[in-house]
């Protein structure tokens, strides 16, 4: 079963003073996230991502289209027990402790009040709390306030959680806890839905992504088969105070920095190039094919339709 279908959801508002006119937010998406993945949702700000959160969420209303989330209906009452949130810019009670706002999103989420107190300092040892625990919230840090967005969004053990831009104002120690925290959900089988610009920790989280700009869904992949294509070109690295003249005269794109040479050239010229290795009695560290990044696949999704070629879906 997936844990979300997006069947043609579409939102418009209407935008102006005096006279008020339709701006499409989302065009109609088609999408599918299966159960246990982690699933990116790519795209530049204002792109449409917190948009189609907000509408999976049943906080805003769609113009168009619907949703089923986890086999049921996104306007169900019974989903909202099944899934987490962590919206991008939270907004807590500052003066509450850390443990005192997870008990009291724990009555609000149906926790079982027997247990809540041994979930809550569960949640917060997880989230790495327990020292602060009984610290105020206004207090805290940015890094510290995700974190306990994070555990309200998974103290009630959801099925689905849903994250708007979690690594947003982070340092990268903060980023590096809340990449940990994700990689736990999808090894307890959580499906994981988060929204992002940052591609690295997209790449190295994500099963699938897809990208929106504009409104408008341009690419799904996985991630695997985007980043496992070459580009025709080989790396060579090798040992040397500077780039043989033969090598530049093979369209070697080469930089130094020190004595090691980082060269990039065609792999139909990588015979030669290790000719003139040999010849020069250089030493060669490494040779590997160039293969794409995510940010190729998200940069050449992002152009305009005549300037795009046909690379992923």
């Amino acid at each position: 079963m997936a844990a979300i279908e997006i069947l043609d959801l579409e939102k418009s508002y209407l935008v102006g003073f005096w006279r008020k006119r339709p701006k499409l937010a989302l065009r109609p998406l088609r999408l599918t996230i299966e159960e246990g993945e982690v699933f990116g949702f790519l795209g530049p700000n204002g792109a449409g991502k917190t948009t189609t959160l907000k509408l999976l969420m049943g906080l805003v209303f769609p113009t168009a289209g619907t949703a089923r989330i986890l086999g049921m209906d996104m306007d169900d009452p019974r989903v909202k027990s099944q899934i987490g949130f962590l919206p991008e810019q939270p907004y807590f009670y500052d003066h509450l402790s850390a443990r005192e706002l997870l008990n009291y999103y724990g009555q609000l989420s149906g926790v079982p009040p027997k247990g809540r107190s041994a979930r809550v300092e569960q949640m917060l040892a997880r989230v790495g709390l327990s020292d602060s625990a009984g610290v105020q919230l206004r207090k805290f840090s940015k890094g510290m306030l995700q974190r306990v967005g994070l555990a309200q969004a998974i103290l009630h053990d959801p099925k689905l959680v849903f994250l708007d831009e979690p690594m947003s104002g982070l340092d990268p120690m903060g980023r590096r806890e809340v990449r940990d925290m994700i990689q736990q959900l999808r090894c307890e089988g959580k499906t994981v839905f988060f929204s992002t610009h940052i591609l690295s920790d997209a790449e190295a989280l994500c099963d699938r992504v897809g990208i929106i700009h504009q409104g408008e869904l341009r690419g799904v992949g996985a991630v695997a088969e985007l980043t496992s294509q070459t580009q025709g070109k080989v790396e060579i690295i090798f040992c040397a105070q500077g780039v043989p003249a033969d090598l530049t005269s093979l369209g070697a794109e080469a930089r130094v920095s020190g004595d090691m040479v980082n060269a990039v050239l065609p792999e139909e010229r990588q015979d030669a190039a290790l000719e003139v290795l040999r010849r020069e009695r250089l030493k060669l560290i490494s040779l590997t094919p160039v293969r794409s990044s995510l940010e190729e696949y998200y940069i050449q999704k992002l152009r305009p339709a005549e300037n795009r070629k046909g690379v992923g879906v």
